[in-house]
């Protein structure tokens, strides 16, 4: 990208718009004086770095005025505890909110530049992991959206979860490193600077108990300014950074002993490198649990100081704080706050306990038992020794306030801590993420606690921003939207409705399909690319983009692909419907299952794609590395969106929502939010299939309920003979036994048991793509009805259900 002749000037009467000119002379004055660069011999990322520093001198004002207003105001401010947010890329998602993205465009084109590129040299920020974090991204533009002042609270990872690869089919794992260059939307606060403990004793002092950690580093804040549509309000994204105490050891330098004089400071780097590190060790577990402590100790130091700075009676707290967990990992919040107000304030239990209920609130996204965290007592009195102590207190508190309490609603039982139930206790509103998730968390996961403290459990269903998701990610479909019901859509995701009247109309359909097939040709230049994979943009594109789990069953699509592959082979002649069957995701690092599917993909499609009968009829492609970028690629493109988790395991989902606005058609079960997107869009634009969440556990409990869908099924029993007999990896035919054993003897997840179903609802969907003009409706009904699926529905649902917070816009 670097320019050669020089950057012209512009002539006196050259037709440019103000906002573009002063756009253009700061990003030049950025570039020299910011970067040192002349544009001569500024390469690619001078250039990204000029105009994020321009389009962050525009998002300042706004910043520092909504913060200015929020304490003018008393306004009560939200506080987002959260290990993670998947921001993806900044520069263009910024650009669209202030209104800037075509001058930015336009003055790029002046200057010999492709803003596409120059946004595209952006490193995704490695702050998630999937769901979760891209969730409380969305979460934090719509508050920015909305004028709900707020902070967000998060850890600064170095090299965030991992970057994937795959070698020899196999995934493996390099650490990220988008951290390598400096990030110019963020703001070192060196002055918000917090001590954070572990280990230690508790002793007593004037008859109240003093803990003296053994341990200690520096929580230092990051701040990334948010900025919401039109640029109206922004608010903050604080990221903690890990610091030692005591940086470096002089005389242990001196003495030659060099490693363990930057030891210090390499045992606190690591409290902020890594997202969710392998707790399959004990030595994993503590600094997943420090890791946890670390946020929320540092973002209540935070919250605290800053509400003390106008305010003494902090039994007042929760007339002007809000804390919301972001799922159970931030949970050791109650017990650290009400360590800070009784320790450290001097308020008495009975009085701080209270004061932590009426603050907190805990948003629940899984029934899965792996993530509802639990730490063995010795675990957590061991690492963080006051605060064993304070939860047995709790613990001790809520049983003498709920006489006759069941013992299953215990937080200390079986000598573990069970974080949910603290989470829970703690909290004056506990909210689920989809209607059925919030119905199973009310039944199945905390049914004693909800007997006790009837209303605590309310429902908030997930939302995505359709700023990132529709208007940035497809630029053809949001054009079309606006040209069809006008401007302002993007704030009121509720006018898409107003496209519905269209659905038969053949020259807006003719304009959707169009933009769809734009958006499926670039996609197939990419894989063509970046995975070597050469398909037809006219095939269906079959997509399932997500965390590699076995609740998600990747392993129930990829099934489905080796019947297709297989019914090709015994029937050459067949019409058959072209498909390009794409997964992307990741597996956790210790999860051999999952990365156990993961290899059978790669080596499926190895297969699939150098078969010369598939050409013209079946391609799989499988790209490495999963993130918000290459989402925003895939899921415009995507015709068919795979939401087949086995019912009563997914929470809500929010790439189902992704999905369905931008056009794709979903086969799914009855699980998460799929139920409410089939409402909304209807059940003759949905392919259902698959047994219901009480169905599952009816099926779960019979013996044998596998070997009989198995051999129930002739294709299934293909399937799997081919797998054991090493089809797919002819080179070592035992690979996948296990996984074939799973399949006939365990099968937890009941792919085997929907396999019929599922197998029907593809065929089903074949025969609806044949006929374009249905499919071209049924895709543009589902774009027109996903208007509640939007998050600022969503925090509008927070803010009044469970912050009790009003809007500094008005915007109610």
């Amino acid at each position: 990208m670097t320019l050669h002749g020089g950057v012209r000037p512009l002539a006196k009467d050259q037709q440019f718009p103000a906002t573009c000119a002063a756009i253009r002379a700061d990003v030049l004055r950025h570039l020299t004086y910011t970067l040192g660069k002349d544009p001569d011999h500024a390469a690619a990322y001078d250039w990204r770095m000029a105009f994020s520093f321009t389009l962050r001198d525009r998002i300042v004002e706004p910043w520092f005025a909504a913060t200015r207003r929020t304490w003018a105001e008393e306004r009560k401010r939200v506080y987002y505890l959260s290990m993670e947010y998947l921001i993806g890329r900044i520069l263009a998602d910024a650009a669209i909110n202030l209104g800037l993205h075509e001058a930015l465009a336009e003055v790029a084109r002046d200057l010999g530049l492709d803003l596409a590129a120059i946004a595209g040299n952006e490193p995704d920020a490695a702050l998630g992991n999937g769901g979760l974090g891209r969730l409380a991204a969305c979460y934090m533009e719509s508050m920015s959206t909305l004028g709900c002042p707020a902070y967000g609270y998060g850890i600064r990872y170095e090299n965030g979860l991992f970057r994937q690869r795959f070698e020899a089919g196999q995934q493996v794992e390099a650490a990220e490193d988008w951290l390598n260059m400096p990030n110019p939307w963020e703001f070192e606060r060196p002055e918000a600077a917090y001590t954070v403990g572990f280990r230690g004793q508790v002793g007593m002092r004037d008859g109240r108990p003093i803990w003296t950690p053994s341990e200690t580093v520096i929580a230092s804040g990051h701040d990334m300014p948010v900025i919401g549509w039109q640029g109206r309000w922004a608010n903050t994204l604080r990221l903690w950074g890990a610091k030692a105490t005591t940086q470096f050891d002089l005389d242990r330098f001196n003495r030659g002993d060099y490693a363990a004089a930057a030891e210090p400071e390499a045992l606190a780097r690591t409290l902020s490198r890594v997202l969710y590190p392998d707790d399959t060790t004990q030595a994993g577990k503590e600094l997943r649990l420090k890791q946890e402590y670390f946020l929320t100790s540092a973002a209540l130091q935070d919250i605290l100081r800053r509400y003390r700075d106008r305010h003494s009676d902090l039994r007042a707290l929760p007339a002007h704080v809000a804390i919301q967990m972001n799922d159970t990992h931030p949970a050791i919040a109650g017990p650290e706050l009400i360590r800070l107000l009784t320790d450290e304030a001097g308020l008495e239990f009975g009085e701080a306990a209270p004061v932590a209920l009426a603050t907190l609130g805990y948003t629940n996204h899984t029934l899965l038992p792996e993530a509802l965290e639990r730490w063995s007592t010795w675990t957590m009195g061991t690492v963080l020794p006051r605060h064993m102590q304070i939860i047995e207190r709790i613990d001790d508190w809520h049983r003498t306030q709920n006489p006759g309490r069941p013992p299953g609603a215990g937080i200390v039982r079986g000598n573990e801590v069970h974080m949910g139930e603290l989470a829970f206790v703690l909290s004056h509103r506990v909210n689920g993420v989809s209607a059925l998730h919030t119905d199973l968390v009310r039944r199945n996961l905390f049914p004693d606690l909800d007997r006790l403290h009837p209303g605590r459990i309310v429902n908030e269903t997930n939302g995505i921003t359709p700023r990132r998701w529709l208007r940035l990610a497809n630029p053809g479909l949001s054009a079309l939207v606006t040209r069809t019901i006008g401007p302002g859509w993007e704030a009121d995701l509720d006018r898409l409705e107003g496209l519905a009247a269209h659905a038969g109309d053949a020259a807006f359909l003719s304009d959707f399909r169009a933009a769809k097939r734009a958006n499926k040709v670039r996609a197939a230049d990419w894989l063509k690319e970046t995975v070597g994979v050469c398909v037809d943009p006219d095939a269906i594109f079959d997509v399932q983009v997500k965390r590699i789990h076995e609740y998600k069953r990747q392993l129930l699509n990829l099934f489905h692909t080796i019947a297709l592959w297989h019914r090709i082979r015994q029937n050459p002649g067949g019409d058959f419907v072209p498909r390009v069957k794409i997964f992307a995701g990741k597996s956790a690092p210790g999860y051999a299952v999952a990365k156990e599917i993961v290899h059978l993909v790669n080596d499926v499609a190895s297969v699939v794609n150098a078969d010369p009968l598939m050409r013209g009829r079946l391609w799989v492609a499988y790209p490495a590395n999963y993130n918000v970028s290459m989402a925003e690629r895939l899921i415009p493109a995507a015709d068919l969106s795979e939401q087949i988790s086995t019912a009563g395991m997914e929470a809500s989902g929010t790439g189902n929502m992704k999905l369905a606005l931008n056009g794709a058609l979903t086969i799914g079960t009855l699980d998460g939010a799929n139920v409410e997107i089939r409402d909304r869009v209807g059940a003759e634009n949905f392919f259902l299939f698959g047994l219901t969440a009480d169905e599952v556990q009816a099926r779960r409990a019979e013996p044998g309920q596998a070997r009989r869908a198995i051999e129930g099924s002739q294709m299934l029993r293909d399937i799997l003979q081919m797998i054991a007999e090493g089809r797919f990896c002819p080179g070592q035919p035992g690979r996948y036994l296990g996984l074939v054993d799973r399949a006939w003897n365990s099968d937890h997840f009941l792919v085997a048991a929907d396999f019929a179903a599922y197998d029907a609802a593809q065929e089903a969907a074949a025969q609806a793509w044949r006929d374009p003009a249905r499919w071209s409706r049924m895709a543009a009904l589902n774009t027109a009805r996903m208007g509640f699926f939007s998050s600022d529905r969503a925090i509008r649902g927070y803010m009044k259900d469970i912050w009790n917070v009003e809007s500094a816009l008005g915007e109610g």
